[in-house]
């Protein structure tokens, strides 16, 4: 089987998912803009060969690699990066190359689309909030006023919770609709869902069964830790065990989602909302057809002694999970970002004592990813959640 794979050197832990494909057989093939004397040496080795683009947004640049495999290799089976940014780039690929499995163009806009995502959510019977394609400032102030303030503004085609705005008033709606494009509809106005976020995280086969799902729920929602001071908690949680579970594979079925990675991103109410739900209803947000990113596959593996990557692997390569069939959940991992200009009350030489016989991860990331991550995580195991809440209170302690 011969697998591309673009951009594997970043994040640095993606290699994991080339390795896996190359222990089971897997010709894997990386395109990337890095150069290969700079890639680190697990990406190296787990690459059965690597062709060196100068951009990777090149689009003739990544199709002229792409052919050299395919004359050097044969068919290209599957165009994989598990990167929301080269979506767009892969589903081409696979269109002008032939390749069967994932996503086509035709098909990006209900996943790559806020509002087309409303669709599908209703489909499944999943309630979203109200929202509306803006087109003229009128219509946008027309629609704050009836669902009422605040309100958000965010890309109808955008990553995460960046170029996003929180608009608590029509003075602040006036002065975000005089900076952004109205007329060409590349954003949306919607209701803000007064919650947090829950998130449903697994792999499907060709059929699209899932063979593996949790989830992560996020103390701190996306917007707020770029708005804030960066600081991130969430942790994974029992998803065989949770109300989302039922609503999570509903979601699966209306996207349609086939030998995958997703990430759906749900909000539970954390209070009443007039003309949306009651206190604890589950409410549809997004959907990303990867892996959930950050360090939530590694979170994963350590909540059920897992390993996702393989499960993905076999996936593309046998269609089944067939490692870990009976995976069961073990304990709570929880992810700590602290911010960037934050004093904090303890060091980071005191949490390593403290929390030495259960710290799993600490890494410092990079600062193109770390608004949404922390400027310095720190990632702990749990066999509670007052216990992850207590080590929460003395991580971001502030002074």
């Amino acid at each position: 089987m011969n697998v591309i794979f673009l951009s594997p050197n970043f994040p640095l832990h993606f290699y994991n998912f080339c390795n896996r494909l190359k222990a089971l057989g897997c010709n894997v093939l990386g395109i990337g803009d890095c150069p290969y004397e700079n890639l680190n040496n697990n990406v190296k080795s787990s690459l059965t060969e690597y062709y060196y683009v100068s951009s990777l947004e090149d689009y003739d640049q990544v199709m002229r690699a792409t052919a050299f495999f395919t004359f050097k290799y044969g068919k290209i089976n599957h165009i994989e990066s598990q990167n929301e940014y080269w979506l767009q780039t892969q589903s081409r690929l696979r269109e002008d190359f032939n390749v069967e499995n994932g996503i086509r163009t035709a098909e990006l806009e209900k996943v790559k689309l806020k509002s087309q995502m409303k669709k599908s959510y209703a489909k499944a019977g999943i309630k979203t909030a109200r929202c509306l394609l803006i087109d003229t400032q009128g219509k946008a102030i027309k629609f704050a006023k009836a669902v009422g303030f605040p309100v958000i503004i965010k890309p109808d085609n955008g990553v995460g919770a960046s170029n996003t705005y929180k608009i608590n008033d029509l003075s602040e709606l006036n002065n975000v609709l005089n900076k952004i494009d109205c007329q060409n509809k590349v954003n949306i106005i919607e209701e803000f869902v007064p919650g947090h976020v829950e998130t449903f995280d697994g792999i499907t086969d060709k059929e699209g069964n899932i063979l593996f799902c949790t989830g992560q729920v996020m103390k701190i929602t996306p917007l707020a830790m770029l708005s804030g001071n960066g600081e991130n908690i969430s942790f994974t949680t029992n998803m065989q065990k949770s109300d989302l579970l039922e609503i999570g594979a509903k979601a699966v079925k209306a996207f349609n989602v086939k030998q995958t990675f997703f990430h759906f991103e749900f909000f539970r109410l954390d209070q009443d909302k007039e003309g949306l739900g009651k206190k604890g209803e589950i409410i549809g947000l997004e959907v990303n057809m990867r892996a959930p990113g950050g360090y939530i596959p590694d979170k994963m593996n350590y909540a059920y002694d897992v390993d996702v990557y393989q499960i993905w692997a076999e996936s593309l390569v046998f269609g089944e999970n067939r490692s870990f069939k009976n995976y069961n959940f073990k304990r709570y991992v929880t992810h700590y970002g602290r911010g960037a200009n934050v004093s904090y009350r303890n060091s980071a030489e005191e949490i390593r004592k403290k929390f030495f016989d259960r710290l799993l991860i600490e890494n410092i990331p990079p600062k193109s990813i770390s608004g949404g991550m922390g400027a310095q995580v720190f990632i702990l195991k749990s066999q509670s959640i007052k216990e992850l809440e207590q080590d929460g209170d003395f991580i971001l302690a502030k002074k």
